[in-house]
């Protein structure tokens, strides 16, 4: 990096630079270059000549191919650079060194399970089975908070449920069945939820019986459910319901915060509303506290396979095995068709708004990305809501749709969120906390009521790995109990998004 006030070269080989204020017309650049237009903020700007249909590098790796000429000092963006060819070579565990575990220990407090697993909440679930159960799960729910039924149960974060709008007029059997029905069980089994009431409505295809059937929901101390046909109605359900989580009250309150090591984490990662920015602070920031999770013994999420294409080399080199950096490159062959077959395509990101913020190419985004996920060596890769059943940083496939790629996080096993972004993100994830990390100093600014740390301040000298070392702590008091940003103001109540695939029927 250079020192100088307006620009950033983030690497030897490159060929931009990153604007780090809005650059005048005519302001002296590095290396005799003149800016010959006005830059934005976390835009680019070219720092050499770049013929048409050359390469265009930042942190170092191609982002893109230029469409035109363009001259030393110019705006790069959407107007002159694109996609490209682009291959990439995916050296298969080239670049998987392991960490040197931590020398010391660092612990929350957290609700330790009959499973093993340790939550950093404590919430009772109110899971529906389908979408015609959701009216009547949210009636439950605010018939629970108007009889202060929680004013007994001190240890109960809360009722929270769990609607979405899905689990009929679909297949039985394939694909999109068994990702719902993973969505489903994982919400279940997730140690932030001390107990569960399941309600469905009885003729759905996601059928209750199934899912106790195949094991994926046994407790039955902390598990109930019920259907609203064999119940007789809104109003019998409601009242059974109640009477329900009164019985689920009593056997949550029963835990208690004790202490816990980290290595019993399970963070997942995301960004959304990135900027030109989110690559360089928040991003790689978040990747040195998920290398001091890693340490710990704790396991990190990277999700979102649509943006981390063009950037998957740098995954399927710190695989630790080949089969495992394959199941990468197949995840981007399944997306390739996938997006092909629904008349997309993968470079249809960055969005408007990642393109105000300086971003120009998915393959840009990319890079940045998957800076979260540090320098550990990757330990596996797993399907959308599949069980995480090791430690370590690992990948799960979903969208890059963040809500979608969160709530498979979460059945995957997340106890925490966090989540960057550079535009502003307002967002929640109950039964999970999310702490929110702001990419820049003007978000930090505007937002402040909805950010949990400002990474904007890296751009004044702040070191990487001190902002990693804080974001880490907030990790451990979050997951103590300390409330996120978004937990004050209650989100979480429409965050639940269950990814479909397949027809409609």
């Amino acid at each position: 990096m250079t020192d100088q006030p307006f620009a950033l070269c983030l690497h030897d080989a490159d060929n931009v630079y990153v604007a780090l204020r809005n650059i005048p017309e005519g302001t002296a650049l590095p290396n005799g270059v003149e800016a010959q237009e006005t830059i934005p903020s976390g835009h680019k700007v070219a720092l050499k000549p770049i013929p048409a249909g050359a390469a265009v590098l930042k942190y170092g790796q191609i982002i893109g191919a230029a469409n035109a000429e363009i001259a030393p000092g110019a705006h790069v963006h959407v107007h002159n650079l694109g996609m490209g060819a682009h291959k990439q070579d995916y050296s298969f565990a080239a670049a998987a060194t392991p960490l040197q575990p931590a020398q010391t220990v660092a612990e929350f407090m957290g609700f330790h399970r009959p499973s093993g697993r340790v939550g950093t909440r404590n919430y009772i679930g109110i899971l529906t089975s389908v979408n015609c159960a959701g009216s009547v799960a949210r009636f439950i729910a605010e018939a629970a908070e108007r009889s202060d039924l929680l004013k007994d149960f001190p240890n109960v974060d809360g009722i929270v449920p769990i609607v979405h709008g899905t689990g009929c007029g679909m297949s039985g059997k394939g694909e999109g069945y068994e990702t719902l029905f993973r969505t489903l069980a994982g919400y279940g089994h997730n140690a932030n939820f001390g107990a569960i009431l399941m309600v469905g409505l009885g003729c759905e295809v996601m059928q209750i019986p199934d899912l106790i059937d195949r094991k994926a929901l046994k407790d039955s101390a902390r598990f109930r459910y019920m259907t609203i046909q064999q119940q007789g109605g809104t109003r019998a359900t409601v009242d059974k319901g109640l009477a329900i989580l009164r019985d689920l009250a009593v056997e949550a309150d029963k835990a208690v915060r004790t202490p816990a090591s980290a290595a019993h984490l399970v963070l997942g990662m995301q960004c959304g509303g990135s900027d030109g920015y989110s690559g360089i602070t928040a991003n790689p920031a978040l990747g040195v506290a998920s290398d001091l999770l890693v340490r710990h013994g704790g396991t990190s999420i990277l999700s979102e396979t649509s943006e981390i294409y063009g950037a998957e080399h740098l995954l399927t080199r710190r695989a630790v095995d080949v089969e495992t950096g394959q199941k990468i490159v197949d995840l981007i062959d399944w997306w390739e068709d996938y997006t092909a077959r629904n008349f997309g395509e993968m470079d249809n990101n960055p969005s408007p708004g990642n393109k105000r913020g300086g971003l120009t190419t998915i393959l840009e985004k990319s890079l940045g990305a998957v800076a979260k996920g540090g320098s550990a060596p990757l330990a596996g890769v797993y399907k959308f809501a599949e069980p995480i059943d090791r430690a370590g940083f690992v990948f799960m496939d979903s969208p890059g749709y963040d809500p979608c790629s969160v709530t498979g996080q979460v059945a995957s096993g997340a106890n925490l969120i966090a989540f960057t972004t550079g535009r502003g993100s307002v967002s929640g994830y109950q039964p999970v906390p999310s702490i929110k990390l702001a990419s820049n100093p003007d978000l930090w600014s505007r937002m402040k009521p909805d950010m949990d740390v400002n990474c904007g301040d890296i751009l004044d000298g702040v070191s990487l790995e001190d902002k990693g070392q804080e974001i880490f702590d907030l990790l451990l008091r979050v997951a103590s109990g300390e409330q996120t940003k978004s937990e004050a103001q209650g989100f979480g109540a429409v965050e639940f998004v269950p990814w479909q695939i397949g027809a409609v029927m």
